[in-house]
């Protein structure tokens, strides 16, 4: 397809074609999912599915070294790939194109064999306030190994990389300049051309983290002059699990190989030493993900040409989308954007006024749409913009003005029941004490629901019935480590050895889930909290597939906190 038309371009997605409207059946149960969490992984389309199965169904292989027809095709169609994406960025040679796992490992690849032993005490390395972990952490790690000192870059009110203050950031002591071409939270485009001019002006080498870009962007490496490059496929209608690292053929020839095994050398002896192979193989150690390859290849031949269509259908539907669905939101009394302005691409991040992400969050996914709370593996900036976390919901261009009004409806929805259930009183009293019996109530209680969104109104209204722990409780000391919302206990034992629990959360969603947990565990001896199996409990309930790894992590970190302080 090389003209971009909306309702054939989402027709590609097989996850989407059983979503007409949204809807619920009888039971409760979603018929419909508006998948707005394009910015963690975009869906797939039927071309890039295929082009997977049929490599494992007709030409399953090893690839280079095998000298028969399969591995031959095998070999082909992999470095068909590598010859594609050194066309979709503007490589110089296919030699600069290096397979990884994701443009994670494409930092560290860089950070390991090229910074740890280039960095001496006191050198810089410039970051920016909103790059996401990936981009931080293994820094952080170099320096430490090094001595290096890490420097911030500062942002604009509108959440760009202040570029008047690149002079006071970039010096004759910075040695390397790391930052996203686009901010997988803020969804604005910085000034990477003014950033990657001033760190050449004073000889430091440049990383661009372009994940967000590449589904958006034509990009091309040589005009932007960096020395290095890093993208994932998952986010541009690829499969999970593959990468590119970019870097220029001066630099690659340089840096010593990031792990050793297989493919990456030219010959291996006890006595005569090993000999690395050539690029970009040198940087390959090991059976690729052949089949992530070459599915990847089929999303550059089906993204591409929507790139470079002169003109520009794709990025205009894109921006539509954008457009009409900022508007909807700015509508909304409650909500706020965490910075000024409207993005440049379909990624909104905002909070509502009085409201925790993750109690908004997941009443959305009760309504069958995925947004992403949280802080986006974006900490230093949240904690910049003095919030805990945010919503944020990003579009893709099979996405439709119809799913940005249901979301809008439901967001209004959920504020309208919030407010409702506000006046409604608490009928067991705040500070009422727990029952003996409560465990054998909540599961009585959920054994009578159906569906998701019915459980999770139920464990809402539970939240309410949470006493609040006083604010001077809520310290460092009874935080509970490993819980993505604030969370809190507090333990006490009385004279017979049973233990009672304090706890509270700033998510609503988290206190209902304390409420359940805290019904099994509750004024109970050491030994009895011990033979409890929560898992067990909350299969019982119908919940335990209905938490995401961040809350029943969460969940498993209270419960752990609450075993350990019950010795």
């Amino acid at each position: 397809m090389k003209t971009f038309e909306p309702y054939l371009f989402r027709k590609q997605f097989p996850l989407l074609q059983n979503i007409c409207s949204p809807r619920h059946d009888k039971d409760d149960q979603h018929h419909a999912i508006v998948y707005f969490d394009n910015a963690a992984t975009t869906q797939k389309p039927l071309t890039v599915i295929d082009s997977q199965q049929d490599f494992y169904c007709q030409y399953n292989a090893n690839v280079h070294r095998a000298s028969h027809q399969l591995s031959s095709k095998a070999t082909l169609a992999f470095e068909n790939a590598r010859t594609l994406v050194q066309g979709f960025i503007g490589a110089r040679s296919i030699k600069e194109v290096i397979w990884t796992k994701g443009a994670t490992e494409s930092i560290n690849i860089v950070v390991q064999s090229l910074a740890r032993n280039t960095l001496m005490p006191g050198d810089e390395i410039v970051l920016c306030t909103s790059e996401h972990h990936a981009n931080i952490v293994p820094w952080q790690i170099v320096a430490e190994q090094t001595g290096a000192v890490i420097k911030i870059l500062p942002l604009t009110k509108q959440g760009y990389i202040d570029s008047t203050k690149l002079d006071n950031v970039i010096t004759d002591k910075t040695k390397f300049v790391a930052c996203a071409h686009i901010s997988n939270v803020l969804g604005r485009i910085n000034p990477i051309e003014k950033v990657i001019a001033k760190a050449k002006a004073v000889g430091a080498i440049t990383l661009i983290d372009g994940a967000q870009a590449v589904a958006h962007l034509s990009i091309d490496v040589q005009a932007l002059d960096c020395d290095f490059y890093v993208f994932s496929a998952h986010k541009m209608y690829g499969p999970t699990g593959i990468g590119v690292l970019y870097g220029k053929e001066e630099l690659l020839d340089t840096m010593p190989p990031y792990q050793g095994g297989g493919e990456m050398i030219k010959t291996v002896s006890f006595t005569q030493g090993t000999r690395f192979n050539s690029l970009p193989f040198k940087f390959e150690a090991g059976t690729p993900n052949i089949a992530g390859v070459i599915a990847f290849g089929e999303s550059i031949n089906f993204l591409a040409p929507l790139l470079a269509d002169i003109s520009k259908s794709y990025q205009e539907y894109e921006q539509q989308l954008l457009d009409y669905c900022y508007h909807a939101l700015a509508k909304i009394a409650q909500v706020k954007f965490i910075v000024e302005g409207k993005p440049d691409i379909g990624v909104i991040a905002f909070t509502l006024t009085g409201h925790h992400n993750h109690d908004v969050a997941t009443s959305l996914d009760t309504y069958g749409i995925a947004v992403r709370s949280g802080h986006h593996c974006a900490m230093p900036l949240m904690a910049h913009l003095n919030i805990d976390g945010c919503l944020r919901v990003s579009l893709a261009a099979y996405n439709t003005k119809v799913e940005i009004d249901y979301l809008i409806e439901c967001l209004n929805k959920f504020l309208l029941n919030a407010c409702l259930e506000q006046e409604q009183p608490d009928e067991n009293g705040s500070g009422k004490r727990a029952s003996s019996n409560e465990m054998v109530d909540i599961l009585t209680l959920f054994a009578k629901t159906k569906g998701w969104d019915s459980r999770h109104r139920e464990i809402m209204l539970l939240g309410k019935k949470l006493p609040r722990m006083e604010k001077s409780l809520r310290d460092d000391e009874t935080l509970i480590s490993g819980c993505e919302s604030l969370a809190w206990l507090k333990v006490a034992q009385d004279s017979q050895g049973y233990y009672s629990f304090k706890a509270d959360s700033d998510a609503k969603i988290i206190r209902g889930l304390l409420v359940i947990v805290l019904s099994a565990l509750n004024h109970k001896t050491a030994q009895q909290i011990h033979k409890v199996n929560i898992n067990e409990y909350f299969e019982k309930m119908g919940l335990i597939q209905h938490l995401s790894p961040s809350r029943g992590n969460g969940l498993l970190a209270i419960v752990d906190k609450i075993k350990l302080l019950a010795q």
